[in-house]
């Protein structure tokens, strides 16, 4: 319990704009927090698109907070309908949860080390490992009720 409520005190993010880690203090807001690097806010209320690097640079970076991960493509219907959802559940969820997107066709690779089989694919990560995932579109209040029961059974 005391180790937990450790974790909580340490939160730290990576900048979605130069990909510096930056801690921020408990006692503050982290929708308020720069990076001490190129002065962006940390947090935009939109999902970020990443890349296989930048996906692994977020996965070590980033404590305090959990990471919700779609594996999409550009030509899939459902990945394409669910998109506005999940950007509204980026602004429902930061900060306790960074949302990324992984292009599949891009990051085949990427996509394939964490086997996906179907897209949309969701992972949860929480301190650079997979916690939950599960497959297809959702509505912006399923992907948040789904991300939160995760989290509190993990």
């Amino acid at each position: 319990m005391k180790d937990r409520a450790m974790a909580e005190q340490l939160r730290q993010f990576v900048c979605p704009h130069c990909l510096a880690a930056n801690r921020v203090p408990a006692e503050k807001d982290a929708l308020l927090a720069k990076c001490g690097k190129c002065h962006e806010l940390l947090f935009t209320g939109e999902p970020i698109d990443v890349s296989a690097e930048q996906l692994a640079r977020h996965g070590q970076g980033t404590r305090g907070a959990a990471l919700l991960l779609d594996v999409w493509a550009p030509w899939c219907g459902p990945c394409r309908a669910m998109a506005p959802q999940f950007k509204a559940a980026a602004a429902r969820l930061e900060p306790r949860v960074r949302l990324l997107k992984l292009n599949s066709d891009v990051e085949q690779q990427a996509s394939a080390e964490l086997g996906v089989r179907g897209i949309p694919a969701l992972f949860l990560f929480r301190d650079g490992k997979v916690i939950a995932q599960t497959a297809g579109a959702r509505s912006a209040d399923q992907l948040v009720a789904w991300t939160e029961e995760q989290l509190a059974s993990a």
